[in-house]
């Protein structure tokens, strides 16, 4: 088995503090993808940030505590790719990729724009230079898995309430209609959905009210693959026993053998 997990880890230090590096240790992960890490390279001198056992790589945003990804890999890369090429989001620090045997894995952190109008239409500009890098990289020889914090819900399953949020960034018919297209005519592969779920799996809570003691929740980190790996899933978990940041671990078992 090949296990993947990932998480926006909402402040890499303060996941820290909250035990996710112990928890990290015992999960014999293959690949762990950070997404938010709010640091940079040079503040996470500690030896918790370089897991024994792993290749880790770091991708700074410029802007001091924010945004920003990580890969923790067992597996030595054959290279390390930094950004996708579009400045405005290289420069938050939104992408990085290693390329291993056979497999790429990809921590990616799409923006936001629940904040303010600016940041949405930044989000759309993002979704439509990404929609690009996505069909360069079905050209490559290489499977994909595209790990991370995509802040869009796709379905009405993926989101506790639905009709509260259609007007809400997240939700909004244009972002779920991009995914339609990325699931339908660009041919990836939500890997959740590959096998059967059960119902009111969530991946992200507010902080507000009770949100999560009541899982009024939103699916919005994925796993997305190329369709090499979209029949290979096994299993799947959105780890809730501990807490560690407003979203969850996505554990991802895949039958495949790195080097395959």
């Amino acid at each position: 088995m090949f296990r993947v997990i990932s998480l926006n880890a909402n402040g890499i230090r303060a996941a820290a503090r909250k035990g996710f590096f112990d928890w990290m240790a015992r999960q014999n992960a293959d690949v762990v993808c950070i997404q938010e890490t709010k640091a940079q390279a040079h503040q996470l001198t500690d030896e918790i940030f370089s897991p024994e056992g792993y290749h880790c790589f770091y991708e700074d945003a410029e802007k001091k505590g924010y945004s920003g990804t990580a890969i923790y890999s067992r597996h030595k890369p054959k290279k390390v790719i930094h950004g996708y090429g579009d400045a405005e989001f290289d420069n938050e620090g939104r992408y990085l990729e290693v390329q291993l045997d056979g497999v790429s894995i990809v921590s990616l952190y799409l923006p936001s724009g629940s904040s303010k109008e600016e940041r949405q239409i930044a989000k759309y500009r993002c979704m439509d230079s990404f929609t690009e890098h996505l069909n360069k990289l079905k050209r490559r020889r290489s499977e994909y898995i595209i790990c991370g914090d995509w802040n869009i819900v796709h379905k009405e399953a993926d989101i506790r309430n639905w009709k509260q949020n259609q007007k809400n960034s997240g939700c909004l018919p244009e972002e779920r209609a991009w995914l339609d297209r990325v699931f339908g005519d660009y041919g990836w592969v939500d890997a959740f959905r590959a096998i059967e779920q059960e119902p009111e799996q969530y991946t992200w809570w507010s902080n507000r009210g009770r949100a999560w003691d009541n899982n009024v929740g939103w699916r919005i980190d994925y796993h997305v693959v190329t369709p090499g790996l979209g029949d290979k899933v096994r299993r799947t978990e959105i780890y809730r026993d501990e807490r560690f940041s407003d979203h969850a671990p996505l554990i991802m078992d895949y039958d495949w053998v790195h080097g395959s």
